[in-house]
């Protein structure tokens, strides 16, 4: 490629750039994608005061937490950012906005919210089982906000996409596979696992497909991988 190309190449870039900055609907799903990770740590904090046990990747920051002294939230940039690193050079996937925004702003969200005294803190089941489900809701409501602001994947989903891709499985059971190993690592570091656990497992799915379609997302094919219900 000689000077006159790079020139030209750059350039194009740069207008591409600002029409996509004075684009309104770039500032509409950037809004959306930011709605969608607030929801995201305010369902996380439910699902943790539900005192019921956790999802997958919380049981690991909890785990991580517990062992560390450091808060939720900060467990979860830092695991976020270590997963971003690891795809990008391992996996040879591009990070885009929407991946570093979830990795960055969930986690404070998630520390908000635990902070929240007006927040209820459950202990009997009944109430616990409600609390939770809601959690589990309003995490499928979140996928669908930020997956639908078109803005690529967190962290989490890049990692399991890029695995999927490099080892030419179903993004189904490469999510399952990363879930189980996630999951058993963060119990051994002391995360909650308990009935909160397996309705996370039940519901997240049927949820996030809901939600997915309520935002017109359909999730772009893996090459050489077969399409999945979840992202």
């Amino acid at each position: 490629m000689n000077v006159t190309e790079l020139l030209l190449k750059r350039t194009l870039a740069f207008v591409t750039h600002l029409a996509t900055l004075t684009d309104p609907r770039f500032w509409y799903r950037l809004l959306q994608l930011n709605l969608g990770l607030m929801v995201f740590g305010f369902a996380i904090s439910l699902m943790l005061r539900a005192n019921l046990g956790l999802d997958p990747w919380s049981v690991l920051h909890e785990g991580v937490s517990a062992r560390t002294g450091l808060s939720f939230g900060r467990v979860t940039q830092l695991v976020g950012l270590a997963l971003l690193i690891f795809s990008f050079f391992a996996l040879h996937m591009r990070p885009g906005l929407g991946t570093v925004l979830n990795m960055v702003l969930v986690g404070p969200w998630v520390d908000f919210f635990e902070a929240q005294r007006w927040l209820p803190r459950v202990e009997d089941f009944g109430p616990g089982i409600v609390l939770f489900t809601v959690g589990v809701i309003l995490t499928g409501l979140a996928s669908g906000l930020y997956l639908g602001a078109r803005m690529n994947a967190g962290p989490r989903d890049t990692l399991v996409l890029g695995s999927a891709r490099r080892f030419g499985r179903s993004v189904r059971l490469t999510r399952g596979g990363v879930e189980v190993l996630v999951l058993s690592t963060g119990f051994l570091l002391g995360g909650t696992v308990g009935l909160g656990t397996v309705i996370f497992a039940l519901l997240i799915g049927p949820t996030m497909q809901f939600f997915l379609r309520v935002f017109h997302y359909e999730h772009p094919p893996v090459a050489g991988v077969a399409p999945a219900a979840r992202c």
